[in-house]
């Protein structure tokens, strides 16, 4: 799958930039609805409902360090973001073929449409949610208190509305899931660092938690464990797999001092720990061979 072209990757930040707003909206809205901020709650309401909300005041409190007032605005963005979420990676998995319904046959989510009403489910989303969360009950929790709020009818069709317009490519690509967080914290960046005011606990998501590409993350291996290879096996077909790895003078640049222990690289001059490389270097016939273990056995590879 090749990666979003530029064109697509402005396009989802501006997409999800717009859900932010809008989910967060809808969900201030979904908590006045349910009294969660009231003393008491609504005499029209539902014990359903009652108990909701009972619930809602218990995760603000919880979010808030025991202060309800504190937790308001971390719940409402727990909200937005749970509710948001499990639309978009409802598609990611539709577009790809891995929306399963519980009998093994992939489904699109026209076909959750058509098969919401007599599966008992709200719609489309609600159905493609249930049949995820057997799959991935992490990402796709059924009875999470963000999860369980149900936006007003304006709410869902405007998250709708985004999420099914955003290209199909854009669900194919080989990294966009891996940029829709550092897009949802967007907006939120730019706010936190227009502040210029001390990063805390609350502010320090949105400004570190960033999606590393591709070529950043095979950069700094392909230069350490790549170039210290490299400089021992320069014939070595596998150095033909380090596209990243710098040369200088006809030769790769080695600095690297590594320790192996436990089949892990550690790597001193980067302070930078390989785990399960996912280079081939430990298949190959180059490699030195482990010393057979006093029982007269090569101990098989970790």
């Amino acid at each position: 799958m090749p990666p979003l072209p530029s064109t697509l990757r402005n396009q989802l930040e501006k997409a999800i930039v717009r859900a932010r707003d809008s989910a967060e909206e809808s969900a201030r809205a979904a908590l006045t609805t349910l009294a969660v901020e009231r003393n008491a709650p609504f005499a029209s309401m539902s014990e359903d409902q009652r108990r909701l909300r009972r619930t809602l005041r218990a995760k603000a409190r919880q979010l808030g360090g025991g202060s309800q007032t504190a937790g308001m605005t971390p719940l409402v963005e727990e909200i937005a973001y749970q509710q948001w979420h499990r639309m978009l990676f409802a598609r990611f998995l539709a577009e790809n073929d891995l929306l399963m319904h519980p009998s093994g046959v992939a489904v699109t989510l026209q076909d959750c449409a058509e098969l919401a009403p007599e599966e008992g489910a709200a719609d489309a989303w609600d159905l493609a949610a249930r049949y995820a969360s057997a799959m991935l009950p992490g990402p796709f929790p059924l009875e999470e208190p963000a999860v369980v709020v149900r936006f007003a009818p304006e709410g869902r069709h405007a998250l709708e509305r985004i999420v099914n317009d955003l290209p199909a490519a854009v669900f194919t690509s080989e990294d966009g899931l891996g940029w829709v967080y550092q897009f949802w914290q967007s907006k939120r960046k730019d706010e936190v660092n227009a502040s210029e005011a001390k990063i805390g606990a609350g502010t320090i998501g949105p400004v570190t938690q960033l999606f590393t590409e591709d070529y950043m993350v095979k950069f700094l291996p392909h230069n350490s464990l790549g170039a210290w290879w490299a400089a021992r096996h320069p014939d070595s077909p596998l150095v033909q797999e380090f596209e990243y790895l710098r040369w200088r003078d006809g030769g790769a640049i080695d600095n690297s001092q590594f320790t192996i222990h436990n089949s892990q690289f550690t790597i001193h001059h980067s302070q930078f720990t390989i785990h399960h490389s996912p280079f081939t270097i430990h298949h190959s016939s180059e490699f030195p061979q482990p010393e057979p273990s006093p029982a007269g056995r090569t101990p098989p590879p970790k």
